[in-house]
């Protein structure tokens, strides 16, 4: 019988191609696109990550999303640095959430408050990919713009807690094939992990509006 993990991962896969090769993601990592757009997508993520890790403390007891609650995968002190060294210190005052951002944080917060195997979802598709297609985005961030190896403006994409990354991933779908939910509640997570790449995708879709290639 096939496990969760394996599930979730090949049910989604449409979806996570969709969002990997969104224009905005292409263009962004090809170096088309200047610092600027860089900084402004270091700015939605800010809002997706305030939602995912506000509601982590009141889920870490529970027993279906509190085994995933890990403070080593924790973004948002290291997205803060990000936006501070981008954006300089008063980084806070002209931060904005595009719509689509503002929708894709509040499923993250609703799930976090009423839907804990929802919640895993959305801690599935974004962590997960930090942890792996991630560091492709911070490699071409340090190549394109000259931020420092591993330093603030790439810290994102920085676990420093997570020493062996390779095994944590073996470890975080240990723990997917253990979760707590029956096989309708599977398929309902697996529903709300495409919805967590559609949602990611219409916010690449907005940054690429912002930020069209002149031609």
């Amino acid at each position: 019988m096939e496990s969760f993990s394996t599930l979730i991962r090949t049910a989604s896969h449409e979806q996570h191609v969709a969002a990997e090769t969104s224009t905005f993601m292409s263009d962004l990592l090809g170096g088309r696109l200047g610092v600027a757009a860089y900084a402004r997508y270091t700015e939605q993520l800010w809002f997706v990550y305030d939602a995912l890790e506000s509601g982590a403390a009141r889920l870490a007891s529970d027993p279906v999303a509190g085994p995933f609650v890990r403070p080593e995968l924790f973004r948002l002190a290291a997205l803060e640095r990000d936006l501070a060294h981008l954006r300089g210190t008063g980084w806070r005052t002209g931060l904005t959430a595009l719509p689509a951002t503002e929708e894709y944080a509040a499923r993250v917060r609703e799930c976090a408050g009423g839907w804990p195997a929802g919640y895993i979802a959305h801690h599935y598709t974004r962590y997960l990919g930090d942890l792996s297609g991630g560091q492709i985005i911070r490699d071409r961030a340090e190549r394109t713009w000259g931020f420092e190896k591993k330093g603030d403006g790439v810290r994102f994409y920085v676990f420093e807690n997570v020493a062996n990354p390779a095994a944590f991933k073996r470890g975080y779908r240990e723990l997917l094939d253990a979760v707590d939910a029956d096989d309708l509640e599977k398929q309902r997570i697996v529903t709300e992990c495409k919805r967590a790449f559609a949602l990611n995708t219409d916010m690449f879709h907005a940054l690429g509006e912002e930020f069209p290639l002149s031609a």
